[in-house]
This record gives structure tokens, sequence and C-alpha cells, in this order.
């Protein structure tokens, strides 16, 4: 098994404790230290609404990262494109691409990123934007390109940039309209993985090669927790565990410190769905996770792994990355 770039997706978590000066704080110490273990992308999802999580502004904050780091390639996982015009975010990320030149990736989703009440607000009278998400992906590529300099509508800065764009998925649809369009395919599966193995397969199937790619390209965003002992890890990973109780109870709150165990936390029925929801989350120490890792991307085969790894303590965090890039580097 040939070894795959690995990668970072940072949802700027809020923890209980900290404030969103801190969290700013830890993604950009964060962004270096992988920088410096080898991984490839490290990127910034768009959500709103949501206490405990800062990336809203993301094009701001990829520039803030890509301003503290020398090499990596800083981008979105993704631009909810439907609650912005395509126009908008050529000039956005073609500032970025002029300012750190080669170093940019563009995630593209169709979902808003958040409830349907922010939608609204954020979106007006666009609010059903995402029927249009196609055909806006491709405006988006024409104002990123090289033919539009004698459009009466141009992205400046924008043109000519070509900055890579990705589509991102959680469901089949996207995995076709990756396909058509010849574009590298990132998958949510690191929250959304129930349709994770028909999706790849859906995109790798029907691919058609474009100016951009030639063949299929898969990354898989997973979660990642791992510490010294499989003991460690798993209390650790509580923190993460009472995240998305949150979500499925609908009583979210910030990044809570790690427990010593889940006996009361939770009933059988919201156990069973957080971890459905956790299907490819890799929860161990290093020998464990080193064969976990192995038989995922030998089985899926994967072009590329991005990792997520909600920890309370920014230090704990620090060495689950550096385990993983140690394993990931050698496989």
């Amino acid at each position: 098994m040939k070894q795959i770039p690995y990668s970072v997706l940072d949802l700027a978590g809020v923890i209980q404790g900290n404030t969103i000066a801190d969290t700013f704080r830890n993604s950009v110490a964060l962004a270096q230290h992988t920088e410096q273990l080898g991984y490839k992308r490290y990127w910034l999802a768009e959500h709103h609404n949501m206490p405990a999580v800062a990336s809203s502004a993301t094009s701001i904050l990829i520039g803030h990262i890509a301003a503290q780091t020398q090499t990596m390639r800083i981008g979105s996982g993704g631009i909810m494109l439907p609650n912005h015009t395509p126009l908008i975010i050529a000039e956005q990320f073609g500032t970025l691409a002029t300012l750190y030149p080669d170093r940019i990736d563009l995630g593209l989703g169709r979902a808003p990123g958040t409830d349907q009440a922010t939608a609204l607000e954020i979106r007006g009278e666009r609010f059903h934007a995402q029927h249009n998400f196609p055909k806006d992906v491709l405006k988006l590529q024409y104002f990123l390109g090289d033919d539009n300099y004698e459009g009466r509508v141009r992205a400046i800065p924008g043109e000519g940039t070509n900055v890579p764009i990705w589509i991102l998925g959680s469901s089949t649809e996207s995995a076709h309209l990756a396909a058509s369009y010849g574009l590298p395919y990132a998958f949510a599966s690191h929250f959304a993985p129930t349709y994770f193995l028909e999706a790849i397969d859906i995109y790798r199937r029907n691919f058609r090669p474009s100016a951009v790619l030639k063949e299929p390209y898969v990354l898989a965003c997973v979660n990642v927790i791992t510490a010294d002992t499989d003991q460690e890890a798993e209390r650790l990973a509580t923190s993460l565990k009472r995240l998305f109780l949150g979500i499925v109870t609908n009583k979210r709150m910030l990044l809570q410190p790690p427990i010593d165990s889940m006996e009361g936390q939770w009933t059988a029925m919201e156990e069973a769905a957080v971890e459905q929801m956790l299907t490819y989350a890799f929860i161990g120490g290093k020998e464990w996770l080193k064969g976990s890792l192995h038989t995922f991307i030998n089985e899926t085969k994967i072009d590329e792994i991005m990792i997520t790894s909600h920890i309370y303590e920014h230090a704990d965090r620090l060495k689950s990355y550096t385990i993983a890039a140690d394993i990931l580097k050698n496989l």
C-alpha cells in the first residue's frame, strides 16, 4: 500500500472555559505544528449560529492561518456556495491565491452550514440558492479561469488564479456532480458516514476526466483521537462523544472536558445514534490506530485522508496529530 497524503480539518471549535480568541490562537499553533509534521492541507469549514464553532468568516480565517504558515495548503472544507454569489467567492479566494500563490484550496458544499432560520438571514431572497449549485460551480470556475478577460463582469482579483476547486459531500448527489465535472471529491465521513462507500463508488464509476483532473481523487475526512494508551484515547474521546450527543439531543454546548466514562450520560438510543455518526472515528493508542488506519485506507482505496480531532486540552490535541502523522508517514 502506497503512502497517501494526510491533512487536517479544523472546525475552529470553542472549548468550555476558553474564548474565541483562544480558539484562533490554537488554530494557528495547530497549523504550524502540523505543517512541521508533513500534513499537506489545513482546511476550515463554514458554519453559522453555532456557539461551539468559530469559523463563520471562513475566508478571513484562511488568510490568517496562511499568513502564519509557510508551505502547507490552506483552504475551505468547505465554503457553502449557496450562501454567497460565485463572484464574491471568486474575489475572496482570488485575493487569497494572489497573497499566497499555489497554497489555497476551495472546497465547496451546497448545505447552508446552519439551521434554516439562520440560512434565511444569510440568503434572504436567495433562500433556495442550493438548487443553483451545479451551475454556480461552473460560474465560479469561469470567474477564476483564464477565459473571461473580455467579460462584462470579472473577478479582480481572481481571474486567472485557477484556484483548485473540490466538491464536498455527505450524500450520493454530490458524488454524481464531482464525477461529471471531473473534480476531486472530499467526503464528510467524520460526521455523515452512511453514504460514504456508496458515494465514492458512484464517483469513481462515473468520473469524467477534465482539464484539471485526469483520474478520480477521493479524500475522506475522519475523526482521530489517539494517545499513549487505548484507555487514555477513550477518555479523551468522551469530549467528542458529548459534543455529538449534544447534536443528537439538540442540546448543543461548547467542547467539554473529558470524563472517565460515558456511563449514565446517554440513553441506549442516544448512544446508538452517536456511535453511528462515529462509524469512521479512530480512537485508540498507537498500535491499535496503526492497524485500523491501514485497514481503512487499504479497503477504501482513498487517495488522501483528512483528520479532525475534537480534544479538550490543546497539548493533547497536538500530541494526537503527532502520533497520527508518525503512523501515516510509515504505513
